[in-house]
């Protein structure tokens, strides 16, 4: 068993180098969601996993992938049961549950060089004329603020990004009509991105599906700003909405799904494809500012 795991880190490794270098001869997907496997409730992940089975692409996750915690037996019991048969082509993001074990370390041993390096949960990588960017916003475990290794790395990596469209993903939101899932250590990554042209920001945490209009860093509508999309949808529960912010465009608190994105040369499609049975979707097509 010791020695089919090294073979699977060693193949995972290969296939997510593959994943930020090759070239592309058709639009490529991302497709994924966050807020997935729980092992006290393990139909909404299975449900959702079986959307991925029929959609081709680069799977991302967007943190809190296994519960009640990120720890091996939740990984292994639930998550690799579901959206672990897609492991070989996911690059995931890490969550505030995977941080309920010390330092998240058993989500880098499940998911191997994919993740990052242990402590240092954000990497980037092109698909096409894309440039994706995954970022740890646990500021609360990790120093986020100006300054720190993970801005500077953001800062730089930006100054070197050539690509013509660039999305950035993590797991809190700096925009959510649920009060209790509103995060603002994320502004000043914002303020990076926005100065940089980007173009999308996907986020979780709070367990629903919400849209909105082009932001600015301080929630202005702005058509040279950002569109962020909450996709707290794998699978683990159903939230809910306080206080409906400004642009905010749509919202659902009662259907688990992935979002597909086709990341074409100067833009994008999106579409929320919603487990078996639910009627919500919402879809559209924008294009980069660049």
């Amino acid at each position: 068993m010791k020695h089919l795991s090294l073979l699977f880190l060693l193949g995972a490794f290969l296939l997510s180098v593959a994943f930020r270098a090759s070239p592309q001869s058709s639009p490529p997907v991302l497709v994924g969601a966050g807020d997935i496997a729980d092992c006290t409730n393990i139909g909404g992940a299975q449900a959702t996993a079986a959307l991925l089975d029929s959609i081709p692409g680069t799977v991302f996750t967007l943190g809190d992938n296994g519960y009640p915690d990120g720890s091996d037996f939740n990984f292994s019991h639930c998550y690799d049961i579901t959206w672990g048969r897609h492991r070989y082509r996911t690059l995931p993001t890490i969550g505030n549950h995977e941080y309920n074990l010390p330092d998240g370390m058993d989500y880098y041993n499940y998911y191997g060089p994919s993740a990052g390096t242990p402590m240092h949960a954000w990497y980037s990588y092109n698909i096409g004329t894309w440039h994706i960017i995954v970022l740890d916003s646990n500021c609360n475990q990790i120093d986020c603020g100006a300054g720190s290794a993970e801005y500077t790395w953001l800062q730089n990596d930006l100054a070197a990004n050539t690509q013509a469209c660039t999305m950035a993903m993590w797991h809190h939101p700096l925009f959510v009509s649920a009060a209790v899932g509103i995060k603002t250590w994320s502004q000043p990554w914002w303020q990076l991105l926005y100065n940089a042209k980007a173009d999308l920001n996907l986020v979780a945490h709070v367990h629903v599906y919400e849209r909105f209009a082009s932001q600015n860093p301080s929630g202005q509508a702005d058509p040279n700003g950002i569109v962020e999309l909450v996709v707290g949808t794998g699978g683990e529960s159903h939230g809910g909405f306080d206080t409906i912010l400004a642009n905010s465009l749509v919202r659902n608190g009662d259907a688990f799904g992935v979002l597909k994105l086709t990341l074409q040369a100067n833009g994008y499609t999106f579409q929320f494809i919603p487990q078996a049975g639910s009627s919500f979707s919402d879809s559209g097509s924008a294009t980069c500012h660049k």
